[in-house]
């Protein structure tokens, strides 16, 4: 039987001081918060491993170190409200959850989301909404956010997703290439309406389906 504890120990040791994650509060977080919780049976075993975990259908759970970083990186501040993009199975929600006032949790497969309400319920995690509708449309209704989060690699930032930034706000995600290459981690900082980006590090995400760039037309 595995030590999920153990494991759960090793990882922050060896997957996440050793790349860069020193914020207090995200450590104490990921060393606490059961990630074994938001796998289904067949795969809890694998819930610590260093690489990201696949969901089907073409979905996965982020590797920790990559999540952590994305996340160390939104500078996530108590009052703060966060949407997570692409929320899966709500492990990523429920870090986000610890660190911010509430979080909006947009996930489009209902089965994913389901498993993510469950899981949350069970952990008594109480300031997450679910919302199940296409993560590159984000929840407009629920915004502005100071920070979002996509969890997992798109082509494209969403207009949509970015409109949605509060003035001040972050957004991080893995900006994959086109070619299929190793993708870049990336922090978006919006300021007077405008939102740019900037790399911070590489990372092998799986990539998401949605959030691919509109076709262009060629005469």
């Amino acid at each position: 039987m595995t030590d999920f504890a153990l494991a759960r120990r090793n990882m922050v040791e060896g997957q996440l001081r050793p790349n860069r994650v020193t914020n207090v509060a995200l450590l104490a977080a990921v060393g606490e918060l059961p990630r074994e919780r938001f796998l289904p049976d067949g795969l809890k075993s694998v819930a610590y491993a260093d690489d990201d975990v696949p969901l089907g259908n073409g979905r996965f759970m982020m590797e920790p170190m990559v999540l952590a970083r994305l996340i160390q990186s939104l500078q996530p501040q108590a009052e703060e409200k966060a949407m997570v993009a692409a929320s899966g199975r709500g492990y990523g929600a429920a870090l986000l959850a610890r660190l911010v006032k509430s979080v909006v949790a947009v996930e489009n497969e209902a089965g994913l989301a389901t498993a993510a309400q469950q899981t949350w319920q069970e952990l008594g995690i109480t300031n997450i909404q679910q919302v199940v509708g296409l993560p590159e449309l984000g929840a407009t209704a629920s915004g502005p956010f100071g920070v979002i989060l996509i969890e997992g690699a798109v082509r494209e930032v969403s207009r949509a997703v970015l409109d949605q930034l509060a003035d001040g706000g972050r957004l991080a995600t893995v900006v994959s290439d086109p070619s299929g290459s190793l993708g870049v981690a990336h922090l978006f900082v919006k300021q007077g309406g405008v939102a740019s980006g900037r790399p911070l590090f590489d990372a092998g995400t799986s990539p998401l389906p949605g959030f691919t760039p509109p076709p262009k037309f060629t005469f």
